[in-house]
């Protein structure tokens, strides 16, 4: 940690960075009952603080290493972040980036000076060939986390927010990706204020740092989540890993609501629009204070809002979740008689609540099954009572806020039944977002299959959620999952969950 904090103490930032704010949330200190404030990275000249451990890096080599040039393989905030720290030092800087890469960065690397070269479908393979180049010509590659100039830059958030914020702090939380950002804030706020809980924030399906700290050493996921793409990080770095294993005071799980709860909280306090990554600290933040009461009324929590590069495409996904995340919002699955009045009598039933969503078709079994949103007063417990009485007057109920196929699909998708359909499989895809990618599915689809369903659904990423039905003897079921595994996409039998079985299946 002495190293990392001499590091932090002389890194040089300021040429490109500013000293960015940290700001109250006034509504959200409101409601927790405690102060909370965001530390604004979203304010860098680059919308993140990745500029602050690119430019620590660059600054620090000599002529003649920048005479070589710089490199990197990155999508995202690195890019950008290296692509104007070179262009400040005057040095050439080449940007490796998957050819899946979105316009909109492609252009913004190229605004700030970068040198693009699109390459591979994936950022591994992306990553492959920027060290091919780097031993090719001697550029000197710069990871965007496992380095400890890097993780140097990243730290001065921490200093910043000790020297801003002199009164009690009683935790600070940080995103996680790679692990560069929490690495250089806890050294440098553990060397300082030792009282101070910090605090590492993952999305529930990326926990690279957690599943490496419980696992007591570095390991790579096979797969992680995508929503919050500046954290989705298959592998720790071995330093970030070493640092934040020793420093870190616990490591805290979210998912996508949630993450897109604290992005309507950040707006709704500051009028800012935070991407997924940019808001996953405050969601931590949230989280923990749920389960930790205060007891202290002048100790801030702070959270770090590491950025703002977030697609327009991506706020109408955002919209959707952030009022189940905030769990203001019940999506639940009902079946009642198909009969005069049954439908009066269940709106009585809500109590006055308003009816957010009602999807509803016909089957010819004596019940009406369907999708309903009900918006939520207040309360923890309300919507358990809810469903509670529900049940208690008869009604079957299953709650559908926590399913994923049905909040993606399947509530668009109502009235999907199929009178005799039998052996349908319906499947969840993660589909690449390339042309060619719809038929190379069809493709790997043998003559007698039948194709019965497929919606598919972007929300700005970089893949296509595709939900699928696909009608297969039972005797080639194995033939099957052979073809779908060749085929590479990411997939989930979803045929037995009931958002299926309830809304899609035949009958």
């Amino acid at each position: 940690m002495q190293d990392t904090v001499r590091r932090i103490l002389t890194a040089r930032v300021y040429d490109v960075a500013i000293e960015s704010p940290l700001d109250p949330l006034p509504r959200l200190s409101a409601r927790l009952g405690r102060p909370v404030l965001q530390k604004r990275e979203d304010l860098q000249p680059v919308f993140s603080f990745k500029i602050r451990g690119a430019y620590n890096k660059v600054a620090g080599l000599d002529a003649a290493s920048l005479a070589r040039g710089v490199i990197c393989a990155s999508a995202g905030n690195h890019a950008q972040g290296l692509a104007l720290a070179a262009t400040r030092r005057g040095a050439v800087s080449t940007i490796v980036m998957p050819v899946t890469t979105p316009a909109i960065k492609v252009a913004a690397v190229r605004a700030r000076g970068g040198n693009v070269v699109l390459h591979g479908e994936t950022f591994d393979e992306a990553y492959a060939h920027a060290r091919a180049i780097e031993a090719e010509t001697g550029a000197v590659f710069v990871h965007p986390f496992d380095d400890p100039e890097v993780i140097a830059g990243q730290g001065t958030v921490g200093l910043e927010i000790m020297r801003q914020h002199s009164g009690p702090i009683e935790a600070v939380f940080v995103p996680i990706g790679g692990g560069g950002l929490a690495s250089g804030v806890a050294a440098i706020v553990k060397f300082l204020r030792p009282e101070t809980r910090v605090i590492g924030v993952e999305p529930v399906d990326a926990a690279t740092m957690k599943t490496a700290i419980d696992a007591g050493r570095v390991v790579t996921l096979n797969s992680v989540g995508v929503f919050a793409d500046g954290v989705a990080v298959l592998r720790a770095g071995d330093e970030t890993f070493r640092l934040c294993k020793d420093l870190l005071d616990d490591i805290i799980l979210v998912d996508t609501d949630a993450i897109c709860a604290a992005i309507k909280d950040i707006f709704d306090d500051s009028r800012a629009v935070a991407e997924p990554s940019g808001a996953l600290a405050l969601a931590g933040l949230k989280a923990w204070a749920a389960l930790n009461p205060c007891t202290d009324n002048d100790a801030a929590l702070i959270a770090i809002n590491s950025g703002a590069n977030v697609n327009f495409d991506r706020l109408r996904h955002i919209a959707e979740r952030a009022e189940i995340g905030e769990g203001a919002e019940a999506l639940l699955a009902v079946a009642l008689p198909d009969e005069r009045g049954a439908y009066a009598r269940f709106l009585r039933l809500l109590d006055g609540r308003s009816v957010t969503e009602f999807n509803y078709r016909w089957a010819p079994d004596g019940a009406a099954h369907f999708f309903v949103g009900v918006a939520l007063r207040s309360g923890p417990h309300e919507k358990e009572d809810l469903i509670a009485t529900l049940q208690t007057s008869g009604y079957r109920v299953e709650d559908m806020s926590d399913n994923e196929t049905a909040k993606l699909h399947v509530r668009y998708m109502v009235g999907g039944r199929a009178a005799g359909l039998e052996g349908e499989r319906i499947l969840r895809f993660q589909f690449p977002e390339r042309p060619g990618a719809f038929l190379r599915f069809l493709n790997a689809l043998q003559p007698a299959w039948a194709l019965t369903l497929f919606h598919y659904r972007n929300h700005g990423d970089d893949v296509g959620r595709v939900l699928a039905g696909i009608q297969v003897p039972p005797s080639e079921l194995n033939a099957l999952t052979e073809a779908l595994n060749d085929l590479g996409y990411p997939y989930v039998d979803e045929t037995d969950n009931p958002a299926s079985r309830l809304f899609l299946d035949g009958v």
